[in-house]
């Protein structure tokens, strides 16, 4: 069994439904970060381990781009680019990302423990996303493919040294008392001289930027499973830009656009072929090479085939990106009428409008139009 198929399902992960509200999934969420925090749990990796679990599930459930794109194809959606789907989970990412979800359960506000305190230790800042997008042929798709790319993102430039931010003493953050009608208000926000990264550059070399950073060309190397759809937009954890002083870098989101095919037309997990065929070909059968995702295979059309007829061959389509099987390949057969004739064939053929072989006489097994649209959607 591979890593997806063990991975438990986030709505249980939860111990919520699938028609779960915003509210309900951020709930539920908090619940569980709170009983598996590691300030309440420590040195117990088996919480540690639902602690992350439960961070990854609410990434995914509170964002709803992601959430639909899991409900359709489970953790496959997000497999062979690392990051939260891929078991990319670390503490300063929920730290960074969800700390706001505790309100002051821990530390006044804050988290103690792994740098990613906001009221309790130094706040580690993340670095900012970047978006690249990674055009795949059908093959590509129908098959699975490593992809090198070449990225340009921010790195701490050799030779910057950092220090510890004066204004907020390295907490990254600043706390400001003000009188209301309702009594004294604290509130908290990040550090306006060191953007809350609780450092601030001491030396950095010349052409590094005001944050001690300089942009270098990176080839990254991305794993992209088989059955992938366009749109579909996959995360390599910690390849974006990079933050100043101690902070986490950002991530590498790689979007799949997929390339058209000349003779293939995909649906789903199923692709389509359009199989043009002579009418002698038609009325005395013969054998055609088709294109699929594998490469070329032949087929044999029967004697008296009917155009419209649909051909399909199981399995021959593109890989479920859940992993339960292939689609197929649906061959559409479609007889070529000639559009002129020589004499000897009109004289042929106006000798066989009364001939009953002639006949149009559909057997139960020659559907109409309608009777296989029909049959395609069931």
């Amino acid at each position: 069994m591979n890593a997806t198929m063990a991975k438990k399902d986030y709505y249980e992960v939860l111990g919520i439904n699938k028609g779960a509200s915003a509210a309900e999934i951020k709930k539920a969420y908090r619940k569980m970060a709170l009983k598996y925090h590691p300030d309440k749990n420590p040195d117990d990796k088996e919480a540690e381990a639902k602690f992350k679990e439960a961070a990854e599930a609410y990434e995914v459930l509170s964002n709803a781009d992601k959430k639909a794109r899991y409900d359709q194809f489970g953790h496959q959606a997000f497999e062979g680019a690392g990051g939260f789907g891929g078991g990319g989970m670390n503490m300063d990412d929920i730290f960074s990302q969800f700390g706001d979800i505790f309100g002051g359960a821990f530390g006044g506000g804050g988290f103690s423990g792994f740098g990613g305190g906001f009221g309790g230790g130094q706040r580690r800042v993340k670095g900012s996303n970047l978006r690249i997008r990674v055009t795949l042929t059908l093959e590509e798709v129908a098959n699975g493919v490593e992809k090198k790319i070449k990225v340009k993102r921010k790195i701490q430039a050799p030779g910057t040294t950092y220090k510890t931010c004066d204004t907020c003493n390295g907490t990254g953050q600043v706390t400001r008392v003000t009188n209301t009608i309702l009594g004294r208000m604290q509130t908290a926000s990040a550090c306006p001289t060191c953007g809350g990264a609780g450092q601030t550059i001491d030396k950095k070399p010349s052409g590094a930027d005001a944050h001690g950073l300089m942009v270098q060309e990176e080839t990254v190397s991305v794993k992209i499973p088989a059955g992938v759809v366009d749109g579909m937009q996959l995360k390599v954890t910690g390849k974006g830009n990079e933050a100043p002083g101690n902070g986490i870098s950002g991530d590498l989101l790689v979007v799949i656009e997929e390339k058209e095919h000349d003779t293939l037309k995909r649906e789903g997990d199923n692709l389509h072929y359009d199989l043009y065929i002579s009418l002698p070909d038609a009325v005395l059968g013969t054998s055609k090479e088709i294109d699929t995702v594998t490469g070329k295979v032949r087929i044999k059309v029967e004697a008296g085939v009917q155009s419209g007829k649909i051909l399909r061959l199981r399995g021959k389509g593109i890989p479920s990106i859940n992993g339960y099987g292939s689609g197929d390949l649906l061959v559409h057969v479609n007889v070529w009428t000639p559009k002129t004739l020589s004499k000897q064939q009109k004289e042929f053929f106006e000798n066989m409008r009364d001939d009953e072989h002639f006949d149009p006489k559909p057997e139960s097994s020659d559907k109409s139009f309608f009777e296989k649209v029909k049959d395609m959607f069931s």
